[in-house]
């Protein structure tokens, strides 16, 4: 009977796939490394000029805070705050660009402006800084696109995020103070509504495909299945039978026996 055959890697890679999964993994690190080393220049440029930048921040309905938007993401209230964004920045952003590289620059800009846009409209009137918006958004969107799209890999993607970044869920709640909750809300938002609408942009889906199953299948009619098969004996028997009726003399009608 056919059956359903799931293949991942049907065959190893060839020299030139690996060269070119190579070269895709490189390029997945360039824009992330790039964006993370500007955080960091700006942080110690604040640092060296002994100003703060925290007005650069996103002010929610306020025409001065509008700014915020392009940069705030910029900035981090000190190295803790920064480091702790960096890694969990850094993983995510590769992962994006890895499997949507040829969206991922989109995704990535869309998602930085939404995030912050949605934050001036609804968030609470104070000034919010730090990349947490944008991480919670590609968190966001790695995790619904992989379950929307079902592929395999994608799926993995989306567990690594659960299992390292599962206590991101409580950031998107008002529960430890003087963590901007909202901005981790909106970040989260946005990348749900990309992921809802890019989700098919991704990696082409794994093949499914049938083959013939060698086993016979449970046909209690086929007078070929093993289990209709008679025994050796019994062939015998039933041979013999066969033999002794085409033997015997079949007295004609109006003769005496």
């Amino acid at each position: 009977m056919p059956k359903l055959t799931f293949r991942y890697y049907p065959q190893p890679l060839s020299p030139e796939e690996e060269e070119l999964e190579k070269k895709i993994f490189k390029y997945s690190l360039v824009f992330p490394t790039i964006f993370l080393l500007l955080i960091w220049l700006v942080k110690v440029a604040e640092i060296m000029s002994g100003e703060q930048y925290i007005s650069l921040g996103v002010l929610p309905r306020n025409a001065s805070g509008l700014i915020g938007i392009i940069t705030s993401p910029l900035i981090h209230s000190d190295f803790k705050h920064l480091i702790a964004n960096s890694s969990s920045f850094f993983v995510l952003s590769v992962a994006l660009f890895y499997f949507y590289r040829k969206v991922a620059l989109k995704i990535f800009l869309l998602n930085y402006f939404l995030a912050g846009a949605f934050l001036w409209l609804g968030g609470r009137e104070l000034i919010h800084i730090g990349a947490s918006g944008i991480i919670y958004g590609i968190a966001a969107f790695l995790l619904f696109s992989g379950i929307l799209k079902k592929d395999i890999r994608l799926l993995t993607i989306s567990l690594i995020v659960v299992f390292l970044y599962g206590s991101m869920v409580w950031g998107i709640f008002p529960i430890e103070p003087g963590v901007s909750w909202d901005g981790h809300f909106m970040g989260a938002f946005s990348g749900t509504l990309l992921a809802f609408n890019y989700y098919k942009e991704g990696p082409p889906q794994l093949i499914y495909e049938t083959e013939e199953d060698d086993e016979d299948e449970d046909d209690p009619n086929d007078a070929h299945a093993y289990w209709n098969i008679p025994p050796e004996g019994e062939k015998k028997k039933k041979s013999k039978k066969k033999g002794h009726h085409n033997n015997e003399s079949i007295p004609e009608h109006g003769q005496e026996q």
